[in-house]
């Protein structure tokens, strides 16, 4: 239960950061966005896991940490590029749905099949992701923002699967490897292009939000995998779509649909049991 609460809690945290970032990439560089996001975050991370005194994981962890972060990057910039050009309400349970299906896989091979309710759980909590992403308006998504959307599921399926690997000795320094290894990238790629990382004034605020949101997210959903199986974990963080459609009705007016309605209160049964 511990651990299911964790996984819900980075749902929730994660689906205000994406919010924030989807919303600064409106109007600022997405690599621009997720630099500042990313660097705040690893001044986070790092300030916690020195306060705290973690131990320093074996080197191999860290290896492994770095992976996912890149991963994850890459999911990240897909997207906030998706969420800038097309709606925040539709955008997020596409990537949602993906982002679920890559960790529940690798669990099923690593960790056996989960309880029956919990299949019956997961099986839900993908039709919820669906539901929400199919506004009742007839509005749909151009091909462009459907395929960042899909690689941005595939890079978080992919950073859940693989950060799983590297924090049996710890949850803080695998983070902070994490974070190092996606500025490390990022800073090269703005090098490379050679453009220089400058947002709007007004938009650091919402960018600095995301980076603190989007790493507490990956603290609880780190200790959710932890405590627990791979796949609950997973799936119960892929539901920070809920988050973030909820954001977008109340900020944005972005209208909500019943079907929409009906997505989110499947997901409340899909919660109860997984976590059962």
């Amino acid at each position: 239960m511990i651990g299911a609460a964790f996984g819900l809690a980075s749902a929730l945290i994660w689906g205000a950061g994406d919010f924030s970032g989807g919303l600064a990439s409106r109007r600022s560089p997405v690599y621009s966005v997720v630099l500042v996001s990313e660097i705040l975050g690893l001044f986070l991370l790092t300030g916690l896991a020195l306060l705290l005194a973690e131990p320093i994981p074996p080197p191999m962890d860290l290896l492994w940490s770095g992976a996912a972060g890149i991963a994850g990057t890459l999911g990240l910039l897909a997207f906030y590029r998706a969420l800038a050009g097309g709606r925040m309400g539709v955008v997020a349970p596409v990537t949602g749905v993906v982002s679920a299906i890559v960790p529940v896989v690798f669990g099923a091979n690593l960790e056996g099949m989960p309880a029956p309710q919990q299949v019956l759980g997961f099986g839900l909590a993908v039709v919820a992701v669906w539901l929400v992403s199919r506004g009742g308006d007839g509005a749909g998504m151009r091909g462009r923002d459907l395929s960042f959307s899909v690689l941005a599921g595939v890079g978080f399926g992919v950073f859940f699967v693989v950060i799983d690997h590297a924090i049996d000795s710890g949850i803080l320094w695998p983070l902070v490897a994490s974070r190092t290894a996606s500025v490390a990238m990022l800073l090269i790629a703005v090098a490379a292009m050679g453009r220089r990382a400058e947002m709007a004034p007004r938009q650091l605020p919402l960018a600095a939000l995301a980076g603190l949101l989007d790493a507490g997210g990956n603290a609880f959903y780190a200790l959710a995998a932890q405590l627990g199986r791979l796949d609950v974990a997973a799936v119960l963080s892929s539901l920070y779509p809920a988050t973030t459609v909820l954001l977008a009705r109340f900020v944005l007016k972005e209208p909500i649909s019943r079907r929409q309605w009906l997505g989110v209160s499947v997901a409340l049964v899909a919660v109860v049991l997984i976590a059962s």
